[in-house]
Order: structure tokens, then C-alpha cells, then sequence
């Protein structure tokens, strides 16, 4: 039996058009920062910053999708890896948001001061 060495250099470049265009993008909202997503809040937080977070994780899964080869996986095993990275990732996310805006209030309502 032989082995048929499939070339993926086509497949290289388009991973790496679409997250070179979604960090672009990233880039591109940090520098100008639109007011209608920077000075809208939506869950204890401006949209720009949720947009920022949507394109993390993003990358974030297509690298997993596309470097770690989940693609050619089962449907059960990229579940199995995926769906609790998800969930991890959204826990986290609400633990920080949730703790960061219990330390805001405290210092912003009481006499302690900001020593940081």
C-alpha cells in the first residue's frame, strides 16, 4: 500500500486569510472605536467588548478546528471537545465580569482607596 502525500497549501493560506482578516478587524475596532458599539451597554458591558470577545473565541475555535485537526474528527468527539471549552470559556468570562463589577462598586461606593 501506498501513502498518496496530499498537499494542503491552499488550505494553509485560506486558515490564514480568515484569521489575519477577523485580527484585522480586532485591530481596526480598537483603533477607532465606534461610538455606537464603545457607548452602548448590553449586560454590564459596552458592545465594542463583546464583539471583542465573539472574535477571540472564534479564532479561537478555528485554530483548535483547523491546527489540532478536529475537522476530520466524529461529530461526537468534536462535541466532546468543544462544547465544554465553550461553556469553560463563557464561565469564565461571567466570573470576571461578575467579580470585576462586585470590586468596582466597592472601591467606587466606600473609603477605600485605589492603592493599585
Amino acid at each position: 500500500m501506498s501513502h498518496v502525500h496530499v498537499s494542503n497549501t491552499g488550505r494553509i493560506w485560506k486558515v490564514f486569510a480568515i484569521l489575519s482578516a477577523v485580527t484585522i478587524i480586532e485591530v481596526f475596532l480598537g483603533i477607532i472605536k465606534p461610538d455606537f458599539l464603545f457607548m452602548t451597554d448590553f449586560l454590564g458591558m459596552n458592545l465594542l467588548n463583546w464583539i471583542f470577545y465573539a472574535l477571540t473565541v472564534y479564532k479561537a475555535y478555528y485554530i483548535v478546528w483547523a491546527f489540532m485537526h478536529i475537522e476530520g474528527e466524529t461529530s461526537t468527539l468534536r462535541s466532546s471537545v468543544v462544547y465544554p471549552l465553550i461553556f469553560l470559556i463563557l464561565y469564565l468570562l461571567f466570573i470576571l465580569l461578575t467579580e470585576g463589577h462586585y470590586i468596582y462598586e466597592v472601591f467606587k461606593n466606600s473609603s477605600i482607596t485605589w492603592n493599585f
